[in-house]
């Protein structure tokens, strides 16, 4: 029964941050939500910070899965999209930690250091990933414009969600989606004519 509340307190945590916007939810928020006392909540989780925490692990598993290559073989373009996809998915579903990732890793040092490393693991795939894709004969591009590439690409994933919003994107399922076309279309120039073919005809298919 303590697990079970345990997992609809962070559920619940996880749609009214995301819905309303981590800083404007507090923990009575949360208790009023579930229709349980604040010192029911306190019983499972700290304060509003531990549950943050809590939901980051949740995140950093899922975006370790998400940022996993191909084994045995070069990736291919459709390895990209998928992978972008998934990338995607786990920012649309952890979204309130991109929205508020500033003053969310500028209060809590130990989320700021986990979160670092996933921005060094994610720099590091992307960079293995544009490689095999050159060595495959996918992409024409020398090794700065690969790591250029990479280093464009994990900055627009990253921060997308933020220039969307500051911009007035009032659909963010549609922002996600038009953040993959985008990181996407940042191969096109370096990408083999037939390659490029099949990116345009992906990328027309997905935002029409």
């Amino acid at each position: 029964m303590a697990r079970q509340t345990r997992q609809r307190i962070l559920d619940a945590s996880l749609a009214m941050f995301n819905a309303q916007g981590e800083p404007n939810v507090t923990t009575n928020h949360i208790a009023d939500e579930l229709e349980i006392s604040p010192g029911n909540l306190y019983y499972h989780f700290r304060n509003k910070d531990d549950i943050i925490e809590h939901l980051f692990g949740r995140y950093e598993e899922r975006i370790d899965t998400a940022l996993g290559a191909p084994e045995g073989r070069l990736p291919g373009l459709e390895d990209i999209w998928l992978q972008l996809h998934q990338v995607f998915e786990c920012i649309w579903d952890y979204r309130f930690l991109y929205r508020d990732l500033a003053n969310i890793l500028s209060r809590n040092r130990r989320l700021r250091i986990r979160f670092a490393r996933i921005l060094r693991r994610a720099d590091e795939q992307t960079h293995t990933v544009m490689r095999g894709l050159s060595q495959g004969g996918v992409m024409r591009a020398s090794a700065d414009e690969l790591d250029a590439a990479a280093t464009n690409v994990l900055v627009i994933a990253t921060f997308w969600l933020n220039y969307a919003s500051a911009r007035g994107d009032k659909d963010e399922q549609a922002s996600i989606r038009a953040g993959i076309v985008q990181v996407m279309m940042l191969l096109a120039p370096f990408l083999r004519d037939a390659e490029r073919v099949h990116l345009n005809t992906l990328t027309r298919a997905y935002i029409d």
